[in-house]
């Protein structure tokens, strides 16, 4: 199995405030450290307003480790495209790409919080209509070298060339979350990469991962599992009393995105998605599938996943670097293989 990381940094730490930006100087020496470790991978995620400083310009974050790192991919999980001008979005993007030598892994979303599109002033009605137009715009900056002109619903560009060109061809790997089937199988249509979540039960991620392949496969595509990474919480324990404490704290945590995610006056979660709304109507749904427990109880775990057809995994680790560390030590060398293909671009 291969592992990487999901991160969320923000720019406080627990002992200093936001304004000193330690937490994002901590996030960068835990992904240094993760990277001399043997982690694959780091994602991060976008996000606004939520009150804790949680780190909204992914690609400047990104752009420093790849700075301090040489093999790390550096993923984000998500960009939500509805919110970037896609010109924009795409020059930076490149600029990652080309810094980092070739290894950013472009995770994209249309976004679910709703305070987040009530901040920017973007209804979310708009959001499919305005990811399918960004997405248009940054794929055609990235492999057209001549000018061009786009008209659209909600851009105009008139006579551009964007530059630079990305360091990937045709462009870097894109990577989607996805749900339920029809999206699922959307995604494996249009050669995207795919992000599932932290929630799912082993035999529902099987499920989807099947999907995705019988898809792939029906268009003509190849299907390496290293195209379909699964996000799981970690925490590795001392004893039971631990771990339950360990899960009260993450129960509490998640609680947090919800308030914030969901509109007022309602306490409806989404049926289906690859987001934290779609768990929120069952008590204990967020932390049932989380890797929380004694490195036997997690490698038991991650058999489970491994046996459902899983093979990458991003960990959220709870605990700070010395987590890293145990799991790095203690629980990864069992899951060792040789290296598999890189994800399709």
């Amino acid at each position: 199995m291969r592992f990487g990381l999901f991160c969320s940094a923000q720019a406080n730490s627990n002992m200093l405030g936001p304004e000193t930006g330690q937490g994002f100087r901590d996030y960068l020496d835990y992904n240094v450290e993760a990277e001399a470790l043997g982690y694959h991978s780091t994602f991060s995620v976008e996000h606004h307003f939520t009150g804790w400083n949680q780190v909204s310009s992914t690609l400047m974050l990104l752009m420093a480790l790849a700075m301090r790192t040489k093999t790390l991919r550096l993923g984000t999980a998500v960009m939500v495209l509805p919110w970037h001008n896609p010109v924009l979005l795409a020059e930076q993007a490149a600029t990652l790409d080309l810094i980092s030598g070739g290894r950013l892994d472009f995770g994209i979303g249309k976004g679910y919080r709703h305070n987040e599109f009530l901040g920017f002033g973007i209804r979310q009605d708009e959001a499919e209509a305005r990811f399918e137009e960004a997405l248009e715009v940054i794929k055609r900056s990235w492999v057209t070298r001549e000018r061009f002109s786009h008209h659209g619903q909600y851009w105009n560009f008139e006579d551009i060339v964007v530059e630079p060109p990305p360091a990937q061809s045709p462009h870097p790997p894109l990577w989607v979350g996805a749900g339920n089937p029809v999206s699922i199988a959307r995604a494996a249509e249009r050669g995207f990469n795919l992000l599932l979540d932290q929630y799912a039960s082993p035999a529902t991620l099987g499920e989807r991962i099947g999907i995705f392949r019988k898809a792939r496969e029906a268009k003509g595509l190849n299907f390496d599992p290293m195209q379909v990474t699964v996000a799981r919480q970690l925490y590795i324990a001392k004893d039971q009393a631990d771990k339950e404490q360990a899960l009260a704290k993450q129960a509490a945590f998640t609680q947090r995105t919800i308030n914030v995610a969901r509109a007022p006056n309602t306490q409806d979660g989404a049926t289906t998605g690859s987001h934290v709304l779609a768990y929120a109507n069952k008590a204990g749904a967020t932390e049932e599938n989380a890797l929380f427990g004694t490195p036997d109880e997690i490698v038991t775990m991650l058999e489970a996943l491994h046996g459902a057809g899983v093979e990458y995994i991003l960990l959220t680790i709870s605990g700070g670097i010395e987590q890293l560390r145990r799991f790095a030590h203690d629980i990864m060398p069992a899951f060792a293989q040789a290296p598999t293909a890189r994800a399709v671009e």
